[in-house]
């Protein structure tokens, strides 16, 4: 999702404005999250747990509550690849299985906030399955869940080395770098949309 259709969730640009507004050591606030986010990620902290060891673990002058919003607010659509990847889902009546890393919390307030589970089918989201890409684990789980061969199956992501894991796997890939690009790799798969 984070990269295609949305924007990443909780990037280092982000962490970075929020260091600012909130009055935040970057640097000491972003070494506490290299050590948390990945935990955070694979659902064994909750979005709180991640907080408050990495901004809350001393008094402030805003709540968690504030802080948390201003992490939800980061994300933004890519209204142009949202509309195109429910045009392509109507058009050839494919599934679309979103795999991601990702925090509970934060995959939900996508999720709900952009009307994703309206067009997509299953979340196989770091959180819900204790696995996060690139362990080859969590690209068979969404096979096993599209009940799909790898080579029945295309994988769009943002990032080569995740496209690169799925392909030593027999699943096709593209890298998403525009709409236009992905809509010109579509085409080698005889899938053209308006």
């Amino acid at each position: 999702m984070g990269g295609v259709i949305l924007t990443n969730g909780w990037p280092q640009s982000s962490r970075k404005l929020a260091a600012e507004k909130f009055s935040l050591d970057f640097k000491e606030f972003n070494d506490r999250h290299k050590l948390f986010f990945d935990t955070y990620e694979s659902g064994k902290i909750s979005l709180d747990d991640y907080l408050q060891q990495t901004v809350f673990y001393e008094p402030r002058s805003f709540t968690p509550e504030v802080f948390a919003d201003f992490i939800f607010q980061q994300t933004q659509p890519d209204n142009d690849m949202l509309a195109f990847v429910q045009k392509l889902k109507k058009q050839y009546g494919i599934r679309i299985i979103a795999l991601n890393n990702e925090g509970r919390e934060l995959n939900d307030y996508r999720i709900r906030t952009f009307g994703l589970d309206k067009f997509i089918d299953a979340f196989i989201s770091s959180a819900f399955v204790k696995l996060r890409k690139p362990d080859k684990e969590i690209y068979t789980l969404a096979l096993d869940i599209a009940f799909v061969k790898p080579s029945e199956a295309l994988y769009l992501d943002d990032r080569l080395v995740f496209i690169n894991v799925a392909r030593s796997l027999g699943i096709q890939g593209i890298q998403h770098i525009s709409l236009e690009e992905t809509r010109r790799a579509l085409l080698q798969y005889g899938m053209a949309v308006d």
